[in-house]
């Protein structure tokens, strides 16, 4: 048997990332420091993975551990060789897989790490070894503040190794971007949400940026190295990647009011057995009033602040279907909220086709023509895929569920 052990764990996808990797029994043993002692000496196991907090507190336990371990001073993996227990770290050739594929070179280059814990530990170690010219590590107590961060000149390349961002506070970031011109590349170790503000912030800009759920996958495939003792080729771990970062990410449909959306948004939950979430249902169910009313009794911007804050709500979560309101792309907190986890689908008819019955601001033709005009530079810049809604709904789900299955993750 092989598990996670940490404290506490919390949701975790290392049960389907082992099970997609490996042929052996995995599970997680959240365990209390209490119980840390009796467990490891037992050593009722055949391996381990370790995360927070224990990942120190572990190595007293092994007979010896690997060169990689020993130099971070940290391991993330326990396995048995010749019946020697071996404390191992494979977040180290996770960091450097996730760096890879994000086509970031350390090489040659200044590096400034976010936060001073064991995660800092690992993206050094790798820096470092890759060729890295400085590597520096940035905290609010330690010799090189942030303060100094934001005056630091030249290029760089930016890691975050602090929660900061992570779900559910998905609205923060560590740093302003606008304040590091000098920023080249952006890694960070977080991957719920799959892109964390500070990626988007580093995307919106043409900055290479990448979330924390490759590394996530990748050190599992090389601790499923030493668990099954057979390599893992790179293929299996992006396939791995794909089917875990498919099962967390929101299928998000946007468009004009009246294109369809909750009926395409309807024949993609049949197909998939993903629950559907209908912002605007979810509005007047929160001010249990109907749309028309919230708009004729409270305004628009009553009705804008209940959309922004359904939209946080429901774009923080995953494995949805979200159908949004046509207005929803208007404000820039709106689509960051579904871009954090969202693949986005526009769905198009010809304006002559939207249905305008009981919506607010639709009005006739020429008013929704000049409402298309102002939205249409919002949805093409929120937009993954275009499409045509002009068949029958269950033809565009099948279109937008064959794109999402080869290109979400």
């Amino acid at each position: 048997m092989f598990y996670l052990i940490g404290n506490p764990l919390g949701h975790s996808w290392s049960v389907p990332i082992h099970r997609a990797l490996g042929d052996y029994a995995y599970d997680l043993r959240p365990l209390p420091p209490e119980e840390l002692d009796a467990f490891l000496r037992a050593r009722a196991f055949e391996g381990l993975n370790v995360t927070i907090p224990y990942k120190q507190a572990v190595i007293p336990y092994c007979d010896t551990l690997t060169d990689t371990a020993a130099r971070i001073g940290a391991v993330n993996t326990v396995y048995f060789e010749d019946g020697r227990m071996i404390g191992h770290n494979t977040d180290a050739a996770g960091f450097a897989w996730l760096a890879a594929r994000a086509g970031i070179d350390f090489a040659g280059r200044q590096v400034y790490i976010l936060g001073s814990g064991g995660t800092s530990l690992t993206a050094r170690t790798v820096a470092t070894d890759a060729g890295a010219a400085a590597v520096t590590v940035v905290s609010r107590s330690g010799a090189f503040g942030y303060d100094d961060l934001y005056a630091a000149p030249g290029e760089f390349i930016l890691i975050n190794t602090t929660p900061v961002g992570m779900y559910p506070q998905v609205d923060a970031a560590p740093v302003e971007l606008d304040r590091l011109p000098g920023c080249i590349g952006v890694l960070d170790v977080i991957y719920n949400p799959l892109r964390t503000r500070l990626v988007q912030d580093a995307m919106a800009r043409g900055i290479p940026a990448a979330g924390g759920l490759p590394m996530l996958v990748a050190q599992a495939a090389f601790a499923t190295e030493k668990f099954s003792r057979r390599p893992i080729d790179s293929t299996a771990i992006t396939q791995t990647l794909s089917t875990i970062a498919r099962s967390c990410a929101n299928i998000v449909l946007i468009g004009m009011p009246g294109s369809g959306k909750s009926t395409v948004g309807a024949a993609l939950a049949a197909l998939t057995g993903r629950s559907l979430v209908d912002t605007d249902a979810r509005i007047e169910a929160r001010a249990g009033k109907s749309i028309p009313q919230i708009f004729a009794e409270d305004g628009e911007a009553a009705f804008r602040a209940l959309e922004c804050a359904v939209v946080a709500e429901v774009g923080r979560e995953r494995g949805q279907i979200i159908s949004c309101g046509g207005g929803v792309v208007l404000r820039e907190e709106n689509c960051r909220a579904l871009r954090q986890n969202g693949r986005i689908y526009c769905l198009h008819r010809p304006l002559e086709w939207l249905e305008r019955t009981g919506r607010p601001l639709s009005g006739d033709l020429a008013h929704m023509r000049e409402m298309e005009a102002i939205r249409r530079p919002f949805y093409a810049a929120l937009t993954d895929l275009d499409v045509d809604n002009t068949r029958a709904p269950e033809d565009a789900a099948h279109e937008i569920l064959a794109d999402f299955q080869t290109r979400a993750g």
